[in-house]
């Protein structure tokens, strides 16, 4: 086909790029490649949550309406169907009783698992007693803690969480269990059971450490 002087022109100051049929495949190869890693982490991610909603013995609809979604789209998420928003996650997490990152982290609910007495999650409590928490999340049947108390240490006000099962035992020391008021000692090798919904509290009026492990089940964090 012939064309007009200006159109020659036209062409002739035009910089027409030839793309390599090599780059070309690359291109689409590397873009495919990061749509599947996408669809992979995606699908990890959801098959974690229904991991640790199993692990909580929990139901799609239960889970779905304490996290405030539906039971629907969390199970589209469970199969890496769909996206969340960050604030759904950490609801998920809450009642899951994992942290955010451990949707994205590579292990599971299930099996054997080894805690170090210096990896213990520490939980506040106060200045002369410290708390850890055994059970590693996501908290299934129970929730295990070993608490260590320094003379005159106590683990402040009575209280009460949710209504469970709790079993104390005196590993070390003396200690003063608190219970809706009346006040029991404890010895080493003693131990309590009683309902988390009963205000309950631990002294240590003694001069020396004592330890304590609380198991409480089903667990209320």
């Amino acid at each position: 086909m012939a064309y007009g002087p200006a159109a020659n022109k036209v062409f002739a100051d035009t910089e027409i790029t030839i793309c390599p049929p090599e780059r070309m495949f690359n291109q689409m190869t590397l873009e495919s490649s990061d749509a599947v890693s996408s669809q992979s982490a995606e699908s990890a991610m959801g098959a974690r949550i229904r991991e640790f909603r199993q692990a909580r013995k929990l139901t799609l609809r239960e889970l779905a309406t304490r996290a405030a979604t539906s039971p629907g789209f969390l199970s589209q998420l469970e199969r890496g169907q769909v996206n969340a928003s960050v604030g759904t996650l950490r609801r998920l997490c809450e009642e899951l009783g994992v942290s955010l990152p451990d949707l994205f982290t590579d292990h599971h609910a299930s099996g054997p698992r080894i805690l170090r007495k210096q990896d213990r999650p520490e939980i506040h409590v106060s200045d002369t007693s410290a708390k850890y928490l055994l059970s590693q999340k996501p908290l299934r049947n129970l929730e295990v803690y070993v608490a260590e108390f320094a003379p005159g240490g106590t683990a402040g006000d009575a209280y009460v969480h949710e209504d469970s099962q709790e079993i104390l035992l005196v590993l070390s020391g003396s200690v003063i269990l608190e219970l809706d008021g009346a006040k029991h000692r404890l010895d080493a090798g003693d131990s309590a059971e009683y309902r988390t919904c009963i205000p309950h509290t631990v002294h240590n009026t003694s001069d020396a450490r004592a330890e304590v492990l609380s198991i409480v089940s089903p667990p209320t964090t």
